[in-house]
This record gives structure tokens, sequence and C-alpha cells, in this order.
């Protein structure tokens, strides 16, 4: 039996062979521990340098403002209770989309139990904020605001630079959860106005488990995680593979940038050439083409279970068992039906054309068997 056709890079990526063989000489040798004063400690603590350098490069931060963590989900938290709790924070309301990651989400909604405040703003039918309704949210009282780079479900890419001015207006921090963005399409931490960006390896070709947060200089937030303090304030002994393979996935990411964005055009354009009918949920133009939401008018089955030859999803894997709608396409205005017919595919870097063709293949024959159902 042959393996699924593998489409769903919105939940993780294949690891880089070139990752894997940066990650191999720090397990049955290169044991030490990043922090020993030994010869050990040493090398362990240079290879985490060189991966936190690259890091740093490839979004324009200073090299001692990256702290490595166990990926986007811990960053996020630690970002969002970090500053809410900080020293001196007189603040209390957190502002966010309506379309973010359960793991922003889901934090605020905590925060807001043990007395933050929490305002969500909604989004338009592309899935991109009006920034006349983000404005509208702010006022002195905002400590943060948090908005995603690239949609996790639906890909579509917010406009940073302009969210941050609006934040930095109100004298609020700005953190974006960037695990789609990072690596994938340029991201200035400088330019953009970012205070604090959570990262994560595995969705750019580097292993799970590892991520990281930059924080921007003087930018106070507590440590999530208490003990030894080993980065800056993030606390536990550093998975030093881990991190080099992030760093490899981040230096890659850096020299293959445009390539793998212009491969991952030319298969979404080749694609939705051959998906007739196709309505592309989210912005069409202002999107990471290496992820593609869709859904087909008058299909109102979950088409995911018609496809077993494809490995793709309905929308994000950390939502997927739960059966209720994507609280992402709702926001959208799609239909509670419409959602759950509607396929996440993402693909990018290895990804082939005849797996594109095939896949397209799969899908045009299942809708058309449902469409002649109907007539």
């Amino acid at each position: 039996m042959s393996l699924p056709i593998y489409l769903d890079y919105g939940a993780t990526t294949p690891l880089d062979p070139a990752v894997a063989a940066a990650m191999a000489p720090w397990g049955v040798d290169g044991f030490g521990n990043p922090h020993s004063a030994h010869l050990w400690g040493y090398k362990a603590k240079a290879a985490v340098e060189l991966a936190r350098s690259h890091v740093a490069s490839l979004i324009n931060a200073p090299t001692e403002a990256i702290a490595f963590t166990s990926g986007a989900t811990e960053s996020n938290n630690w970002a969002l209770k970090g500053l809410l709790t900080a020293p001196g924070q007189t603040r209390r309301r957190i502002v966010t989309l309506a379309t973010e990651h359960s793991s922003v989400l889901e934090t605020a909604q905590y925060l807001a139990g043990i007395g933050a405040q929490l305002t969500i703003v909604p989004v338009r039918d592309t899935g991109l904020v009006d920034i006349g309704d983000l404005q509208r949210a702010l006022a002195e009282d905002v400590a943060l605001v948090s908005v995603m780079a690239v949609n996790n479900e639906i890909g579509v890419i917010q406009d940073l630079a302009a969210i941050s001015r609006l934040a930095h207006d109100v004298g609020a921090v700005f953190h974006v959860d960037a695990a789609q963005g990072f690596g994938k399409v340029p991201i200035d931490v400088e330019a953009c106005g970012i205070d604090l960006m959570s990262i994560t390896a595995h969705k750019i070709h580097g292993p799970k488990g590892v991520g990281a947060l930059y924080r921007r200089p003087y930018t106070v937030i507590t440590p999530l995680l208490h003990g030894g303090g080993q980065e800056d304030g993030r606390s536990g002994t550093l998975p030093t593979a881990l991190i080099t393979g992030l760093g490899e996935a981040a230096r890659l990411a850096g020299e293959r940038m445009a390539a793998d964005h212009d491969h991952a055009l030319m298969l979404r354009d080749r694609l939705l050439a051959a998906l007739a009918g196709a309505v592309v949920n989210g912005d069409p133009d202002r999107r990471w083409p290496g992820n593609l939401n869709l859904r087909f008018p008058g299909i109102a089955v979950p088409l995911i279970q018609q496809l077993p030859g494809l490995a793709i999803s309905s929308g994000s894997a950390c939502a997927a068992v739960t059966g209720r709608p994507s609280h992402v396409l709702t926001a959208l205005g799609v239909t509670d039906v419409a959602a759950k017919a509607s396929l996440r595919l993402g693909f990018g870097r290895f990804t082939t054309l005849d797996e594109i063709d095939a896949a397209a293949a799969q899908i045009n024959a299942v809708v058309a068997r449902h469409l002649a159902e109907l007539a």
C-alpha cells in the first residue's frame, strides 16, 4: 500500500536532510551541557550560539534578543503571560484577532480569567484585519497587541508594520506569532516594529520541540519557567541538537526563501488551475502561496474523509480532533457546513509537480461525484 501524498505542510514540514546532518554530531558524542564549564560544555555552547546567530540574522535582530524555547506555543505563552505579569505592569488589556492560533487565544482567555481584559477584533471576509477596526479597539489601557504574521489555516499575511504603529501610538507592546511566517516571508523586527515574536523550527524543515522568543531589549517579561534561568529567564537545560537544527533550518531558509516562495507559487497556480470551481478561503493575493484553504460551492460533506490518498487537513492540526468547524473560517463568515467541507493543502520545498497533479485528480474526482449526486 502506497503512502498518501503529503500536502500538510501547515501542520509540519519534512526534516531537511541538511538539518538532520547538522544535528547528528550533538547526540551520542556531543552530549555536553552548554552551560558546563569544561570542553564538552564549551563545544555545545559554541553550537548553540552559532544557531542563535542564524536565527537572529534571519529577522535582523541582535543575537542576545533570542531565547530558545520548546516551540511557538511556549513562546506565545511566555510573551503574553510574561508581559501581563511583569513587575510594574499597570495596563491590563490584551488586544488580538479572532483568527489567531489557539495558543494565543486560549492564553489570552486564561489571563482574562485572572483579571486581565481581552478585546478580540474581528477580521474582514479576506481574513485581514481592518486597520480602522483595530485602531478603534486601542486605548491607553492596552498592554499588548498580539497579531499573527501568516495565518496557519488560510495563509494570509497581516500588515505588521501598520499594526505596530497603532500599538506603539498608545504605548502598547506588539507581539507577533510568526510560527508560520518565520523563514517563509521576510520579517524584519526593526522595520516592522516588533517587540516580541514567537517562532518554531518544524514549520521550516527543522525539528519538532524547539523554537524561540525574540524580545526587544528593555521589553520586560517575567519568566514562564523558573529554575536556573539559562535563557535570559527561561530555565531548563538547552537541547543542543534541536537548537542546532533550528539554527540550520533558519540559515537554509534565508538562503532559499526566494526559491521556496517561487516553487510554492508555481505549485499553487498549478493546483488552482486544475481544480475547477474551487474557492479560496482568505485573501487571494496577500498570502503565503504554500497554503491553500479551499471550499467547493455545493459541497456540504467533509471532503477530507473522501480523500484517503492525500495527507491534508480541514484546518489547524491542533484542533483536528474536536470536530468543530474552524474558528478561522467562521470568523471569515464561512458557514459551519462549508467550513467542515473545506480543505487546507500545504506544500513547499519537497513537493513535486507530479504530486500536485495527482492530488488535483483525486480531489476533482470526489467533487465531481458529489455534484453528480446533487444533480
